[in-house]
């Protein structure tokens, strides 16, 4: 760097001046550490005594496996997949039979189901209460309880929705839109109102798909 006036050489200066100081202390400060170091190195010494390097064996360094993932996540995203196939926005009111119960019966499925159904063929298997739920409580708890159906090898289970007395208007809200999440699901092959001795106009009998499971009666609580 080369001076073109006075002033410039006096900033020289002062810039030199500057970076040796900084130098300097940058010196103490690693005579510092290194001292610190020193005297850390002899506080261990006089405490543990005189010690040397243990020797390398050679032996592998053995990793213990990951556990394997719990089958709790499945059952979680399988309820997750279910809950989302229910929608609020599915029409069914050109799949429900036109009589005084709106029954259904999916495609393939004869009329004869039907008629069985109401005779009670099917021996229930299970059945979940969703009266007095909000929608979003009901919609979850019916997705599980179909999940768990659909594994156990149920082939007849109740659905209680209530008749809808409680309802703002004494409409049967949670009625329609159990037709309706029910209607979307697959596994579900027909349904008809029940008797009324098994809850009449307030539950649905509904007919599964799949194996034989167990003919005991089982509550799901959600």
């Amino acid at each position: 760097m080369r001076a073109k006036s006075f002033s410039d050489l006096g900033a020289m200066q002062k810039q030199l001046e500057a970076q040796a100081r900084a130098e300097k202390d940058a010196a103490q400060a690693r005579a510092l550490a290194e001292a610190h170091r020193l005297r850390e190195q002899q506080l261990f010494a006089l405490t543990v005594g005189a010690v040397k390097p243990i020797k390398d064996g050679g032996r592998a360094s053995i990793q213990t496996p990951a556990p394997l993932p719990l089958a709790l996540q499945r059952e979680f995203d399988d309820s997750a997949v279910m809950q989302a196939a229910l929608s609020d926005e599915f029409d069914v009111t050109s799949l429900l039979e036109t009589d005084d119960t709106l029954s259904y019966r999916r495609t393939g499925i004869g009329p004869d189901v039907l008629r069985k159904l109401r005779a009670g063929d099917w021996a229930l298997q299970g059945q979940i209460d969703l009266h007095g739920l909000r929608t979003d409580e009901a919609r979850t708890s019916l997705a599980d309880f179909l999940r768990l159906a659909v594994r156990k090898g149920w082939r007849c289970v109740r659905v209680i929705h209530g008749k809808g007395l409680g309802s703002p208007g004494k409409t049967p809200v949670l009625k329609a839109k159990t037709q309706r999440w029910l209607v979307q699901k697959k596994e579900v092959l027909a349904f008809v109102q029940a008797k009324g001795n098994d809850g009449g106009a307030g539950a649905l009998i509904v007919l599964l798909k799949g194996g034989q499971g167990a003919h005991s009666d089982h509550t799901y609580n959600g």
